[in-house]
């Protein structure tokens, strides 16, 4: 193999392209005004974003966007720098992914205004395909807190990541709890992914980003302006299945979330709280107008279907990761067969061999038996 066919320099040249691609969703993201249906206008006329990053005035104007819009462009173009812009999110281990990526979480793409570029610190899983938010006031009760807490333990125990926003109030209550029980949970920020607010939950984020992700649409050093945080909400409800309101008042940002849900045709939740609560106004309604009353966790699986997650999850696991996994489960049984018989079955190098049935065995799909001989776990 040449020096340029090398394995090294085949992932260092697919790097180098995948940063000339990601650098221009950056650099547009920057641009304020510049949504989802203007990136798909640009998109449709040049094919990429590199085209359109030094397209002319006309040429933007006839791509659809409006004089504006346009000026900002252009504007933009002399002064940020995209490939800079990209290093930093890089150097502080940021992840930005874009509409076409396939680890974009599947469900947030299905939303007709999904955003065009996600910052993730932390890591999103394909596990995360089994998503309910818990939203709720920041001026939470007793009484919501230790619901809060209850659910999302309860879900987080059940492989179902909880979401939330990090706000003070339900969301912290819901995220900690997450966590505590061992489970995942992902935070939305209304900010940048490295302005973390409120700072008191710094630690919380820290202790977060070890079993889940925090998530924004907005770029780096953003900072947490009031008008961030209705649009942040349709991601909330844009990545679950379903949105559980703990407690909220009449005038609540949760009632932004729900307004989302119901438009993503999602599954909307309320807990019932006292008729004499300020804070159980907002979700009382929500019951009211037709949102599934919740009195445990069970009401919410049993909604969603969610019963079953856990086996689900065990399932996927023990699907073939590869060609090779493939080919070696077919020759495998309940009964003990000799790594020399599955190499002469397959074909493959025992090296090969050795070591897939190694990873199978890690991934609890085999188990060796005799010394070198295998069997399948289930």
């Amino acid at each position: 193999m040449s020096k340029s066919t090398r394995p090294d320099a085949l992932v260092r040249r697919r790097s180098r392209l995948e940063s000339d691609r990601l650098q221009y969703w950056v650099g547009f993201n920057l641009i304020p005004g510049v949504g989802p249906a203007k990136l798909r206008r640009l998109l449709d006329r040049f094919g990429d974003l590199e085209e359109a990053w030094f397209a002319s005035g006309p040429a933007l104007l006839e791509a659809g966007l409006d004089q504006r819009t346009v000026d900002m462009v252009l504007d933009a173009r002399r002064r940020v720098r995209p490939v800079q812009e990209l290093e930093k999110v890089l150097r502080l281990g940021v992840q930005v992914l874009t509409l076409g990526d396939e680890s974009y979480p599947a469900r947030l793409k299905e939303i007709y205004d999904a955003p065009p570029v996600l910052y993730v610190r932390g890591q999103l899983k394909a596990e995360d395909e089994w998503c309910v938010s818990i939203v709720g006031t920041r001026r939470a009760t007793p009484y919501g807190r230790e619901v809060a807490e209850r659910l999302a333990a309860d879900l987080a125990r059940q492989k179902v990541t909880v979401v939330s926003g990090l706000a003070r109030g339900i969301d912290s209550a819901a995220h900690r709890s997450a966590v505590q029980a061992g489970g995942r949970t992902i935070a939305v920020l209304g900010s940048g992914v490295d302005v973390i607010y409120p700072a008191e939950n710094g630690k919380l984020a820290e202790t977060l980003m070890r079993q889940g992700a925090l998530v924004s649409e907005y770029p780096l050093g953003t900072k947490p302006d009031a008008g961030n945080f209705p649009p942040r909400n349709r991601i909330i409800s844009g990545l679950s299945l379903g949105v559980v309101v703990v407690e909220a008042g009449e005038a609540s940002g949760a009632n932004w979330t729900v307004r989302f849900a119901l438009e993503q045709n999602r599954e909307v939740f309320a807990v019932p709280g006292s008729i004499f609560a300020p804070m159980s106004r907002g979700a009382n309604k929500l019951i009211q107008e037709g949102a599934k009353l919740v009195t445990s966790y069970q009401d919410v699986l049993s909604e969603l279907n969610l019963q079953m997650v856990g086996q689900q999850m065990e399932m996927k696991e023990l699907l073939p990761a590869d060609e090779v996994e493939a080919a070696l489960l077919k020759h495998l049984s309940g009964e003990p067969t000799h790594i020399d018989e599955v190499r002469r079955a397959t074909g493959l190098p025992i090296a090969r061999v050795s070591a897939t049935l190694t990873m199978m065995e890690l991934k609890g799909m085999v188990r060796q038996v005799g010394g070198t001989s295998y069997v399948l776990a289930r």
